[in-house]
Formats: C-alpha cells, sequence, structure tokens
C-alpha cells in the first residue's frame, strides 16, 4: 500500500509525540528484532524504532530492510528514528484520502 503526501503528513504529526518502541542494537536488524517490531506493529498500527549510531546508509538499509520484513511502509527515517506503518485488520488510525 502506497501511502499518499498527506497520509504521510498526517502520519508523521501522529507519530511525533510517540517514543520509539523498538530498539535496534549494535548487532543490526536480526531475527529477535523482526519478530518484535512484528508484535509491535500489530498492537500499535503506527510506531518508531530507534536505530543504532551507524552510517546514515546502513541507517537507511536497516530501516528499509524491517519495513520489507514486517509488510510495512516506512513513513520517516529522521537521525536514528524510523517511523512504520502498517494498517491492522481492525484499524485505528484514521488516514485522510
Amino acid at each position: 500500500m502506497a501511502l499518499t503526501t498527506s497520509q504521510r503528513k498526517h502520519l508523521k504529526a501522529l507519530a511525533h509525540k510517540r517514543k520509539p518502541v523498538v530498539l535496534v542494537g549494535n548487532a543490526g536488524v536480526t531475527d529477535a528484532v523482526v519478530k518484535e517490531t512484528e508484535r509491535a506493529i500489530e498492537r500499535h498500527e503506527l510506531l518508531k524504532i530507534r536505530l543504532p549510531a551507524v552510517e546514515r546508509g546502513e541507517r537507511s538499509e536497516m530501516a528499509q530492510k524491517i519495513s520489507d520484513a514486517v509488510g510495512a511502509e516506512l513513513v520517516q527515517e529522521i537521525g536514528r528514528v524510523a517511523v512504520l506503518y502498517r494498517r491492522a485488520q481492525k484499524p485505528r488510525l484514521v488516514l485522510p484520502d
């Protein structure tokens, strides 16, 4: 599901006040990180992930790898924080058209 610009903007605003739920350590994207992200995104629908202090390109690759692994959309990436969104079975968040 591709997000429109207005939907992305809305999700960024909602994510602003949230704290990171998943923390990726120096070991990178492991099976445990993917499993925890899967559990968290089922519960929250929109979540922040804290990435390790590595080069920007590596962080982008990690964020993309996690979002692909859980079937989520990468909404935003700022510094060491990535925001992921995946529509739930019973959506709690209402997205603009």
